[in-house]
């Protein structure tokens, strides 16, 4: 099995729509926000689902379903627990769970949104109901959810227009690449978009470029801060090593530019009329 070393960040461009998604939401200067005060449509800034900034991130919605506020999705991780003793075949079963019972969809198909995440029981009460849908961030927080409440380390990572989980496993030995993360071997990548894709399969791209996870250690509050907390390690990969807070930085300028493109696009069309 090779072995590689991680660190992670994500380039995200977004579009606003200006429809609000359901009773529990609530909009917001044109974006989406929950009762926790999370933006759900932006994952950049400090109220935003992921908290990313130029100095890290803390995938605050992860919290939404941990703690007192555990519900299903914690729930089903403790009863997988329960049924399956051995670490491989229990991370194994919680991967295929929820592999083959969400369906792959892009949140503008799904939401009218270019981004809008979902948290973990939001996501797992749509199982229960036949009809559940996500992108890459809704499966990566809920897999960590339940990798969490499963007795797993788990972390969420990230690298460039793209999200995934991952579970501390150094025994499992189907997993093409063993990661390095917190200069710790045994990482395995939880990547379930596909349908196909088995646990520990490591997408090619994520290989071209720099990378950051957050490990969900303990349990943490909704409260904003004014810093991401918690283990952002990043950790150089095959490719060219970055600095940390210019490649953070990039994912603001990523955000800012289509906005800029539209207020410009605004100011066009009030001297023409």
């Amino acid at each position: 099995m090779k072995t590689i070393s991680l660190s992670l960040v994500w380039l995200i461009c977004l579009a606003l729509s200006p429809e609000a998604i359901s009773q529990n939401f609530y909009q917001k200067n044109g974006e989406i926000y929950d009762l926790w005060g999370i933006c759900r449509t932006r994952p950049q800034g400090f109220d935003g689902y992921f908290q990313v900034t130029e100095r890290g991130f803390r995938p605050v919605i992860a919290f939404e379903s941990l703690g007192s506020n555990a519900d299903i999705a914690y729930r089903w991780g403790q009863e997988f627990l329960e049924l399956y003793p051995d670490s491989s075949q229990r991370a194994e079963k919680i991967y295929t769970f929820v592999r083959d019972r969400v369906r792959y969809t892009q949140d503008l198909s799904q939401f009218g949104y270019r981004e809008f995440a979902q948290n973990a029981d939001e996501l797992a009460k749509k199982i229960q109901e036949g009809n559940a849908q996500g992108d890459c961030e809704d499966y990566a927080i809920l897999l960590a959810t339940m990798y969490k409440a499963a007795g797993y380390r788990t972390a969420v990572v990230l690298v460039p227009g793209h999200a995934a989980a991952l579970v501390y496993l150094p025994e499992y030995q189907k997993a093409n690449i063993s990661l390095t993360f917190n200069e710790e071997s045994g990482w395995i990548w939880a990547e379930a978009t596909g349908r196909n894709n088995p646990l520990g399969w490591y997408p090619q791209k994520a290989l071209q470029g720099k990378a950051f996870a957050y490990e969900i250690e303990k349990i943490e509050d909704l409260a904003l801060k004014t810093e991401p907390g918690g283990k952002i390690a990043p950790v150089k990969g095959k490719s060219r090593s970055l600095a940390f807070s210019p490649f953070f930085l990039l994912i603001l300028i990523m955000w800012i530019l289509p906005m800029i493109g539209r207020i410009f696009m605004v100011m066009v069309v009030r001297r023409r009329s």
